[in-house]
């Protein structure tokens, strides 16, 4: 570990359809959970360092639903928060920003088109730029990229990927591993760490966590910024400040 401490962020993610936070594994066989108000008014309350809001539906249906909840969880909720799915041009980022967001994940229409990220970054700067990576690991050994909420290939590495999105002006990563998420068994470290040796952007890691040793090795192995979570969350079997608890160690610090 660095002998300057790293401050690592704590982000319960949000995944919704409709009007609804839903939680699945392997981003399939989603179950309703209710509004996502008052789940995040709770981890607000106990300490969360940003949100992370992903309408799962809306590349499916060409369209992001999320505006109605940002503005009004950024009237209520003081963290950043960050809010993606659907999102096709500088113009949508240019709404969820109006909304109350603070940064926009976008994974689709980076692949389509990754000048996207170029001129989102040229226009509200890189640090709003999140590209949105959603990795599932490959016979070869290799992560593919899917798109839509894990239902398609791009045939793209991830990795490279990562790179390439970093010179393009993404200013943060959400890495999320397709075969981990909602499992509970642990992030992919080796995915995390591969991604991480390669760019000098935050890298949020999600997908597996479910035990407090799993937010640690996000940090220590896999050279994560910031930890993404959400069944142990939802569920009730964490805090935020548990998994703070986890967290801290040499070489690591977090929020109060």
């Amino acid at each position: 570990m660095s002998a300057v401490a790293r401050t690592i962020r704590v982000i319960p993610r949000f995944d919704i359809k409709g009007p609804n936070l839903v939680k699945g594994v392997r981003l399939e066989g989603l179950r309703k959970l209710g509004p996502p108000g008052p789940f995040a008014a709770k981890y607000y309350a106990q300490g969360a360092d940003e949100l992370i809001y992903i309408d799962i539906v809306a590349s499916l249906y060409g369209r992001n639903n999320l505006t109605e909840i940002v503005e009004q969880t950024a009237g209520e909720i003081f963290v950043p928060l960050t809010v993606g799915g659907g999102v096709r041009s500088v113009d949508d980022f240019k709404t969820l920003l109006r909304s109350g967001a603070d940064k926009v994940a976008v994974n689709t229409a980076a692949i389509r088109d990754p000048k996207i990220l170029t001129d989102a970054a040229r226009a509200f700067g890189a640090q709003c730029v999140v590209l949105s990576i959603e990795a599932m690991k490959q016979p070869d050994g290799r992560w593919e990229a899917f798109t839509d909420n894990g239902r398609e290939r791009t045939g793209v590495d991830a990795v490279d990927w990562a790179r390439r999105a970093e010179s393009l002006g993404a200013g943060e990563i959400l890495l999320t591993s397709v075969d981990r998420e909602g499992t509970k068994k642990g992030y992919d470290l080796e995915l995390i760490r591969a991604v991480s040796d390669l760019v000098s952007i935050p890298v949020i890691a999600s997908g597996g966590a479910g035990a407090p040793g799993h937010f640690r090795a996000a940090i220590e192995t896999g050279r994560a910024d910031a930890v993404a979570a959400a069944h142990v969350l939802h569920y009730g079997e964490m805090t935020i400040a548990g998994i703070k608890s986890a967290l801290v160690g040499p070489g690591v610090e977090v929020r109060a």
